[in-house]
């Protein structure tokens, strides 16, 4: 099921009715797994009606800003799990990735998947937009290497330690993260945010705002983290005013946290350490 749902968010971008079968098939073994229940299923068919009702009537503006408002709180709330009927199995449970890491849980999440689809409805340019700035080969440069800068720099204040890692968890570990939480939240952040923020504001004020808005969704993990996620967002949001293009922003995304979970403690130093 979970590999017919990747599929389905890789065909999201190239051909639409590939990916909406795709996902079908997957709500279905959803269901039929016991992933989807009763209250799901009702949710997902009052989103997807919503999602037809946006796209049909875009034309009327009034009608399509209200739709596009539902459908963005309907994709908040996904990513946050408010939205119940999901019963999204967890992968791993309590996990030390290594003697200094604290332990960690990680889920599948289903309904976290579901927000590009959802997002895709409200805004047809969502993986694919006009890049606002041309950059440089050596100014990617500097974006990519500010991958591992920025891990350094939370090394330095006391928040991650250097630590190699290797395990079985790291497989379910990459797959989960790079479809089911770095695509849903570029998707929200960047692919959605940004773009709109970039319509009514400067690029360099649209950039730093929606960072800022990514940040404070951390704040369970406490202010170094909100800081932490504010200057990951900024790196994410320049991946994409520069290209244009969701899966650049999501595949940096991606790699921060794959360079996190290899080379230093995760999800953080345990305390005491």
């Amino acid at each position: 099921m979970w590999i017919l749902l990747a599929a389905a968010l890789l065909a999201l971008r190239f051909y639409l009715p590939l990916a909406l079968a795709l996902l079908v098939g997957s709500a279905v073994w959803g269901v039929v797994s016991g992933v989807v229940q009763p209250v799901g299923i009702i949710a997902l068919v009052v989103m997807a009606l919503l999602g037809v009702a946006c796209v049909k009537w875009r034309e009327r503006r009034g009608v399509k800003i209200a739709l596009e408002v539902v459908l963005v709180v309907a994709a908040a709330a996904l990513m946050l799990h408010l939205i119940p009927g999901f019963n999204n199995p967890k992968v791993l449970d309590g996990i030390h990735s290594g003697p200094r890491s604290a332990p960690f849980t990680m889920y599948f999440n289903f309904d976290k998947a579901l927000v590009p689809f959802l997002l895709l409805c409200c805004l047809p340019t969502l993986f694919v937009a006009q890049p606002l700035k041309r950059a440089v080969f050596w100014q990617w440069l500097l974006l990519v290497l500010g991958v591992p800068a920025l891990l350094l720099v939370a090394v330095a204040l006391g928040g991650l330690g250097l630590e190699l890692h290797q395990g079985q968890w790291l497989l379910p570990f990459a797959f989960a993260n790079l479809f089911f939480v770095s695509l849903a939240e570029e998707a929200l952040f960047r692919g959605w945010l940004l773009q709109r923020l970039c319509g009514v504001m400067t690029a360099p004020l649209a950039l730093l705002l929606s960072a800022v808005i990514f940040g404070l969704m951390h704040t369970a993990g406490g202010v170094l983290l909100v800081v932490f996620a504010t200057l990951a967002g900024v790196l994410y949001g320049m991946a994409w005013l520069w290209s244009g293009r969701l899966w650049v922003s999501t595949v940096l995304h991606f790699a921060l946290n794959l360079c996190h979970a290899l080379f230093f403690t995760y999800p953080m130093l345990q305390h005491g350490n």
